[in-house]
């Protein structure tokens, strides 16, 4: 066997090392990435699983044409006031008048804490609040 033969099976065997190394380097990549994913999901599964809220209150009262929401947070994950929608007779409303145990001036809505909200709008019949995670309760409005 002359040079010629020993240098290219030696280039071609340097080739396939390089290669292998690439592809280990990419695949262990790749796995770390599908694995972080796989946790962050489970985070927002339990999460989404601490999660709890329920709607105290829905009145409207007709002399003021206010309606009066009192929603608690039952669960045990801080939720964002910013990151709750209303709906009204499947009517978006804002909450950005929303105020947690009284504090207007905040967006944290902890667990044990009541979200209240004070809308003059028309006669509703209906009201559902859904969380940042999805999680949500309705009620029928009573008229006051």
């Amino acid at each position: 066997m002359g040079f010629g033969v020993s240098g290219a099976t030696a280039i071609i065997f340097l080739g396939l090392f390089i290669a292998a190394g690439t592809l280990v380097t990419t695949t262990s990549t790749t796995f770390e990435e599908v694995d972080e994913a796989h946790d962050e999901r489970q985070e927002r599964l339990l999460d989404r699983r601490n999660t709890e809220i329920a709607v105290e209150t829905a009145r409207y009262n007709t002399t003021s044409g206010t309606l009066n929401l009192s929603v608690s947070n039952e669960g045990s994950t801080t939720l964002s006031v910013n990151g709750t929608t209303l709906l009204v007779d499947n009517q978006y409303v804002s909450t950005a008048t929303a105020r947690v145990d009284g504090l207007a001036a905040t967006d944290l809505w902890e667990p044990g804490e009541t979200m209240t909200l004070n809308l003059t709008m028309t006669e509703p019949s209906r009201v559902k609040i859904v969380t940042e995670r999805g999680v949500a309760d309705a009620s029928d409005v009573t008229v006051t």
